[in-house]
């Protein structure tokens, strides 16, 4: 193969050097030329290549390794790819970009247990001044040995003096100790505020678990990274998608910090991967402002190199399965007497997604519970029967836990259901626990859903959805 290209490669300087070779065959060289590999095009026939060639950000041809050969100039660089396999960039349908950002300098306590995760705390506490927050992310005791949420005591054992702030896997409930409750104020009087639950004892204590909007007196105590620490983390976040594939994803839900701290960071060259962005809306049923400034601005598509897009909105319809936030239509199976947590009345919902449509905005909604999923389908049917829109690309974000009749209603409805294979994994030891064996049929059912008619949006990354 070497002693071909270096034919092709002296037969077409000869043919420059003699002024044989035209402008237009000039036009066509190739900045870079891969050869001998196993391309695979992804097209619909999943044909397979074994040459390809690249003129500025665009695939220029795809095919054999005779058919390439138009396209090798003399400033060309050929690569040999070995017959080594070539995959299109895989994009990722949800994830939270930032949240990788920061998750990337936190502690980190996923997949591990209690003790562990204790014992990082402990290590923190060490390298903080008294007062300095201590924060992570990851616990999951739906994977420890007595499956029961952590107390507010484990962490003061260890961390009398620093507020502890560490989410769940899921992102819908925080693990706090005395400290962080005393600063946010939580107390056994607090009330359960509208889409959310302090988790308490018999005695009415709060616990050190918030669920939800629960969390909002505490997170909202946190001080902001500084600006370079932030970028620091989204730089580490595209090395953790690039060392997994992912070229490009789909940011569901930032607020306009995040955003401008994202774009510059594409103004400054550093960041590559490409970003389709969804604006989060504000807290209750407000708009907030990074949608009201985006409203105002307009939608902003294929920045930077065609790498950074802004036209859809995220709202959340409700909480996590784990968490038992999940709005669900009857009780929890393991805890009777509780649906779950809604985030909006059907009026707030209403109007966000009409205030969304009449600026022309792509609409996506967090629902995995039944309950929540039933409210975003009645309220997008609604819109839409108001203010038609053909071809619309509404979604459901995690469409998680479902009925038959919701299944078939967002297929008639043309309502994309954007699903993560991953949570069934995550959430194998306990999603029937939470549901019952009736409803967990209807439960994580990609292919029930493509049966009736729907195309599912799915994602590769499952730490950060």
């Amino acid at each position: 193969m070497a002693k071909k290209l270096a034919v092709v490669l002296m037969t077409i300087t000869f043919l420059i050097l003699n002024g044989c070779v035209s402008d237009a065959d000039r036009q066509k060289e190739a900045e870079t030329v891969y050869v001998n590999g196993n391309i695979y095009t992804v097209d619909h026939e999943f044909s397979k290549a074994s040459a390809m060639a690249i003129k500025g950000q665009k695939l220029v041809y795809v095919g054999s390794d005779e058919e390439v050969e138009p396209y090798i100039g003399s400033d060309t660089e050929v690569i040999d790819l070995n017959e080594k396999t070539v995959i299109p960039g895989l994009n990722d349908g949800h994830l939270h970009f930032p949240g990788m950002a920061r998750n990337l300098i936190q502690i980190d306590g996923f997949n591990k247990t209690k003790e562990e995760i204790l014992n990082m705390v402990k290590e923190e506490v060490g390298r903080r001044d008294p007062g300095e927050w201590i924060l992570g992310r990851g616990w999951n005791h739906e994977l420890w040995e007595e499956k029961k949420f952590p107390t507010k005591e484990e962490l003061d054992a260890i961390a009398p003096h620093n507020p502890v702030v560490l989410t769940r896997v899921d992102g819908h409930s925080v693990w706090v100790n005395s400290k962080a409750l005393e600063i946010g104020g939580i107390t056994e009087h607090t009330p359960d505020p509208t889409g959310g639950e302090v988790i308490r004892d018999t005695d009415g204590e709060p616990t050190g678990i918030l669920i939800d909007t629960a969390e909002e007196p505490v997170t909202s105590q946190i001080p902001p990274y500084s600006s370079e620490r932030v970028k620091d983390g989204l730089l580490k976040a595209q090395e953790e998608l690039f060392s997994n594939g992912i070229t490009s994803a789909t940011d569901a839900g930032s607020h306009l910090d995040d955003i401008e701290e994202i774009k510059r960071l594409y103004e400054d060259g550093r960041l590559k991967v490409r970003l389709n962005v969804m604006v989060a809306s504000g807290t209750g049923g407000e708009t907030g402002e990074s949608l009201v400034h985006y409203y105002q601005k307009g939608p902003e598509i294929g920045l930077y190199g065609d790498r950074f897009t802004v036209r859809s909105i995220k709202l959340m319809g409700d909480g996590s399965l784990g968490s038992r936030s999940a709005a669900l239509l009857e009780d929890y199976h393991d805890r009777p007497g509780h649906k779950g947590n809604y985030r909006f009345t059907d009026e707030e919902l209403y109007r966000l997604v009409k205030e969304a449509r009449k600026h022309g905005w792509q609409v996506a909604t967090h629902a995995i519970g039944d309950g929540a999923i039933l409210q975003t389908i009645n309220t997008y049917e609604k819109v839409l029967k108001e203010d038609p829109l053909d071809d619309h690309r509404w979604k459901i974000e995690h469409f998680q836990v479902a009925t038959a009749d919701e299944i078939r209603r967002i297929a008639e409805l043309g309502i994309i259901p954007s699903m993560q294979p991953v949570h069934a994994t995550s959430d194998k030891n306990m999603a029937e626990d939470r549901v019952g064996p009736k409803r967990i049929k209807y439960s994580y059912a990609w292919r029930k859903v493509l049966d009736a008619g729907s195309y599912i949006v799915g994602d590769q990354m499952p730490r950060w959805n």
